[in-house]
């Protein structure tokens, strides 16, 4: 793989993250993040439609006249995003249940139209579709480190397996006890700003002068 293709898959997970630098998806960050099985799964889901969405526009940029554009992208990003759904439902119906609405309304996710705007409509099939993948991953990397924390001090597991020992509660004579306040959205929105100040300062360039 070239460096130039290279750079299209792995740059979106620092440098140009779309979470935290380019600050989309964040609602995402807000619903699916209370554990992590979900979280994995989403991003999965994201990074599927993203990939996919970017390799099909980018084979039809040229056919395409401008002024149905947006319609052509909305029909192909609802397609994957359907066909992902059943999939889902298929395998995983558990968790699809727990994603609920947020599975359709992968559809509206500024991350995917973005890709398809800024860089499948400009750019090769292959290097469209390593975009979104990276996009994609990107993306998920964020909503697992959020997941992560908000299950392990929320819910004292992680994955759905006890990582915490039941001994360590209060409850058992120990002395801890779970953060509920982990489990409400508004502390997915602190966590994402505690990785955007974290990721900033580490990387003046990225800072507004």
């Amino acid at each position: 793989m070239s460096n130039k293709n290279l750079k299209y898959l792995t740059g979106p997970f620092s440098a140009n993250n779309p979470v935290i630098v380019q600050i989309l998806g964040i609602c995402s960050a807000l619903a699916v993040t209370v554990q992590l099985k979900p979280a994995i799964v989403m991003a999965l889901s994201v990074t599927a439609v993203t990939a996919f969405a970017n390799l099909v526009m980018s084979l039809l940029r040229n056919g395409l006249p401008s002024r149905i554009r947006i319609i052509v992208q909305l029909v192909v990003i609802a397609t994957l995003v359907i066909l992902v759904d059943q999939v889902l439902k298929a395998f995983v119906y558990d968790v699809s249940k727990q994603l609920s609405v947020y599975v359709g309304l992968i559809i509206t996710n500024c991350i995917v139209m973005g890709r398809v705007e800024a860089f499948a409509l400009g750019n090769g099939p292959w290097a469209s579709f390593l975009d979104g993948i990276g996009n994609g991953l990107g993306y998920g990397l964020i909503l697992v480190v959020i997941a992560f924390f908000r299950e392990l001090f929320g819910a004292g597991t992680l994955y759905g397996f006890r990582v915490i020992p039941e001994s360590w509660y209060i409850a058992e004579g120990g002395f801890y006890s779970n953060n509920g306040l982990m489990l409400f959205p508004p502390m997915a929105l602190i966590l994402c700003g505690c990785i955007i100040w974290v990721h900033r300062s580490k990387n003046k360039d990225l800072q507004e002068k």
